[in-house]
């Protein structure tokens, strides 16, 4: 069933005026190799914004008549825009955010298809060249700011929260406001939205007019958590790997909200990194939080890493419920500890150069039912090993929840199995339990089929 739609003709803002003949071919092309479906995709995400879907493919059927094609004129490109959400657009014009938006995908598309994949300038098989890649994407984008000091905290946590945990979210994000820290974000709804509309409260009562709402995503889960139209700065990275770190790279701090599989995702992530022995020394200010209702959620977490990671992992974090001024108070004593440490090191203020990625968190994973079979889920490793190994069952948990290739995948083949120790299988299906109890997995009034079997 086809909802509200309008069909417009875009002109593009700034230096995307002028696209080549190629570029326009790579775009409009359909075939296996084109870029045609991942911009069409990542287009219509962006103008459903404000949605209640997070499912991938259900995005695509319900706007099955979107098409976006480029048209070339004397004075350079227009975006040719048919069956496109009527939410995107007030009186018949789209809102200036979302028109940000949209120039922001075609933007990153580009530059990577043409810059970064496939450029023997980047070697995307070694750490160095994953960062330099990364680095690239973010300064392309124009969001490293070279003149500030670190004032940068990046908020994780799910799209499918309640109500209350998303007012806290708003209330931290207000608190970190008032102490003029901008805010980054995976940019979709929930604890994603929650404090960069809190921070821009905070940023208003103290005249800050050029607070930073920074939103990263990636092609696949782009649909399933759309953009919110709070984020001034959008950033498309290729995969969830180089999204992930974009995040650490360059944000001086981390705040967790409670979430689902992708949360838990993003704790293992940084918690593998900050485990990793060169990094033994290096501050990273990373604190889990909640309102009172969510103390059991972070009980859970802060169980399961002390069964799989143990100990050591958990003196990387400090947990903290119902109190957002600590929060913002510990955040900024936190980042304090960065800049000196920056400092101290010669190490830039806008990009994290000194932190160590394995690059186990650095290649890309394909949650395809063989690869979540043959994870390595034993203790018989370093932890920053077992962490970057975790990571990747609970990105398959994600791609199966709400990403369209991983739906069709499961469809089409059943569950993913996840095989590993006892010691590990134990803890992962009990947290995963309660994630589904607690109706962390979708959004509120979906019922949620698990995409996985965990194999004792």
């Amino acid at each position: 069933m086809e909802h509200d739609v309008i069909d417009t003709l875009v002109t593009p803002e700034g230096r995307l005026d002028v696209l080549s003949k190629n570029e326009v071919n790579k775009l409009l092309d359909t075939s296996q190799g084109g870029l045609y479906d991942t911009f069409r995709r990542c287009a219509l995400a962006v103008l459903n914004s404000g949605s209640t879907i997070d499912d991938g493919r259900a995005l695509l059927e319900r706007y099955e008549s979107f098409e976006i094609s480029i048209i070339q004129r004397e004075r350079g490109i227009k975006l040719d825009i048919k069956g496109a959400p009527a939410a995107a657009f007030v009186d018949g014009k789209m809102i200036k955010g979302l028109h940000e938006h949209l120039f922001a995908v075609l933007r990153d598309i580009i530059f990577v298809s043409d810059e970064v994949t496939g450029n023997p300038k980047f070697d995307l098989h070694s750490t160095e060249g994953v960062t330099d890649a990364v680095f690239h994407i973010l300064r392309n984008a124009n969001v490293l700011q070279t003149q500030l000091n670190p004032n940068l905290v990046v908020c994780w946590g799910g799209h499918s929260i309640n109500r209350a945990e998303y007012n806290y979210s708003k209330e931290v994000g207000y608190q970190l406001g008032l102490r003029g820290l901008d805010i980054c974000t995976g940019c979709g709804p929930g604890a994603m939205k929650g404090p960069m509309k809190g921070a821009t409260i905070g940023h208003a009562k103290q005249r800050l007019h050029n607070g930073r709402y920074l939103g990263i995503t990636e092609p696949g889960i782009i649909a399933a958590e759309s953009p919110n139209p709070i984020v001034n700065d959008l950033v498309i990275m290729p995969d969830i790997e180089k999204r992930l770190e974009a995040f650490v790279r360059a944000g001086h701090g981390i705040v967790v909200f409670p979430g689902g599989a992708g949360t838990a995702e993003e704790i293992l992530y940084i918690l593998g990194i900050l485990l990793h022995p060169d990094n033994a020394d290096v501050p990273f200010p990373l604190i889990f939080t909640g309102p009172e209702t969510a103390r059991e959620y972070f009980v859970q977490i802060n169980q399961f890493i002390h069964d799989t990671l143990g100990p050591e992992a958990q003196q990387r974090y400090k947990i903290i419920i119902d109190d957002p001024e600590l929060v913002a108070r510990e955040m900024q004593e936190g980042i304090k500890q960065v800049r000196e440490f920056r400092k101290a090191h010669s190490d830039a203020y806008y990009f994290n150069w000194l932190l160590r990625i394995d690059h186990e968190f650095q290649k890309p994973f394909h949650p395809t039912h063989e690869n979540m079979r043959n994870l390595s889920l034993h203790k018989n490793q370093p932890t920053h090993l077992l962490a970057a190994q975790l990571r990747r069952a609970f990105s398959g948990v994600v791609a199966g929840n709400v990403k369209d290739d991983g739906i069709r995948s499961i469809e089409k083949y059943g569950n993913f199995e996840i095989h590993g120790d006892k010691s590990i299988m134990g803890p992962m299906d009990a947290l995963l339990a309660s994630f589904v109890a607690q109706h962390r997995m979708k959004l509120a009034g979906t019922a949620y089929v698990p995409c996985y079997t965990v194999v004792q």
